[in-house]
């Protein structure tokens, strides 16, 4: 049966997005604002993230220990994110709860309490999540990585600076959350058991009169090629090396997307046989896409002994060089049925398909069914491939390690 959406555009620049699907009981939404990190003032770095966890602290009338009952009552289980571009918040419930929920979220949007009593134990968690970086290397590694890679601010660690999360004051957030929480350029998506044409006229009542101005989009400087080295004394090195793509909007995009499965699909895939299986060098290897709307990249990542730790750089660098001399059909078969393995399951969650519908929206302007992402999948040849390694080559790396010493990088 062919997948129908729906979509409707707000007056004030929210877009809703809907779609039913058969066969289950959940609902699902997503609220998705341009006010992510990047939107970050210098002096409040960390902003966007403590102010994820602060709006859920009490909303309308509610306070916040009236507001968690409200959603746990509905069996609401509820999640808060910050990305680069993007602050959302996204929930699922049983699809007969979605309009009492949808009513809690536009208090929860438009008319957050924000209390200063409430906003210590906020900044404090997200200080907390930071620190604890520390113990996470690897993460770390990574988001470490995406700062240097991606244009400043746009791959901003969304925990912030300590210093920044010290300074900030509940008044300073409180005015840049006016400025930069608004519908312009929002999303709203609802995917499962949903009446469309009730949530849409429940949705433009609760928020189609919400005027709030945007905050103008930050201004960016490129990102760094090399090599940076952090000095920590740890059992592994961590290695993360980032090169570019097309973003998710390009055509060439399931190219791409068909070239990181060939790498890192798997326990088959070229890096865990070249890295892991076949020289023993690192336990954990991979490559993984990643797309903002005007810039993505691939970004690989291993830890090894430190001993090891440089022939593990150079024989995962070699991979990702070698990859465009030439690609199996074992390997592409491999990467088709893998793709689209992971297509089916996004299909039997409302979470998984309205975070896809806001992500389509959001980079293409469209909405892709299940359908056409499957028949692009299957029409992409090996040849498709190499064209886009050949145009989009591994190379001019940002180099980030993690770990005891340097390595040889060039």
């Amino acid at each position: 049966m062919p997948e129908e959406f729906y979509r409707e555009a707000l007056p004030n620049g929210i877009t809703l997005l809907g779609q039913r699907m058969e066969g289950v009981a959940s609902a699902a939404m997503t609220f998705v604002a341009r006010a992510g990190s990047a939107y970050d003032p210098a002096a409040m770095a960390g902003a966007a993230t403590v102010a994820s966890e602060w709006c859920l602290r009490g909303a309308g009338s509610r306070d916040t220990r009236a507001l968690n009952d409200a959603l746990d009552a509905l069996g609401c289980q509820h999640h808060e994110g910050v990305q680069s571009e993007h602050i959302q918040f996204s929930c699922v419930q049983l699809g007969r709860n979605l309009a009492a929920v949808m009513r809690l979220y536009a208090d929860i949007l438009r008319r957050p309490t924000l209390a200063d009593n409430t906003f210590d134990p906020c900044r404090d968690l997200i200080a907390q999540d930071l620190v604890g970086l520390e113990d996470e290397p690897a993460r770390h590694c990574n988001i470490l990585l995406r700062e240097r890679f991606f244009p400043w601010p746009l791959g901003r660690n969304p925990y912030g600076q300590s210093e920044a999360l010290q300074a900030m004051t509940a008044g300073a957030l409180r005015e840049h959350l006016r400025g930069h929480l608004s519908p312009g350029g929002a999303i709203l998506a609802v995917a499962g058991e949903v009446d469309w044409n009730a949530f849409r006229d429940l949705a433009g009542g609760l928020l189609g009169d919400w005027k709030a101005p945007s905050g103008a989009p930050p201004k960016t400087t490129p990102g760094h090629t090399g090599t940076t080295h952090m000095t920590k004394d740890s059992a592994q090195t961590h290695i993360g090396l980032a090169h570019k793509a097309v973003p998710a909007g390009d055509d060439r995009y399931y190219a791409a997307h068909m070239a990181q499965m060939v790498l890192s699909g798997g326990m088959s895939s070229r890096l865990f046989s070249e890295v892991r299986e076949k020289r023993g060098l690192a336990y954990h290897v991979s490559t993984r896409y990643y797309s903002l709307h005007d810039h993505a990249g691939f970004f690989t990542y291993a830890a090894a002994p430190p001993a090891r730790a440089q022939e593990t750089f150079d024989v995962t660098v070699g991979e990702l060089v070698r990859l465009a001399e030439g690609i199996t059909a074992e390997e592409m078969h491999r990467a088709v049925v893998q793709l689209k393995s992971a297509l089916v399951m996004q299909g039997e969650s409302t979470m998984a398909r309205v975070n896809a519908m806001a992500a389509d929206w959001y980079h293409t302007g469209r909405l892709r069914s299940l359908d056409e992402i499957s028949r692009r999948i299957e029409q992409t040849r090996v040849e498709d491939v190499l064209a886009y390694l050949r145009e989009f080559p591994a190379g001019d790396f940002t180099v980030l390690t993690l770990g005891p010493e340097a390595l040889r990088t060039e």
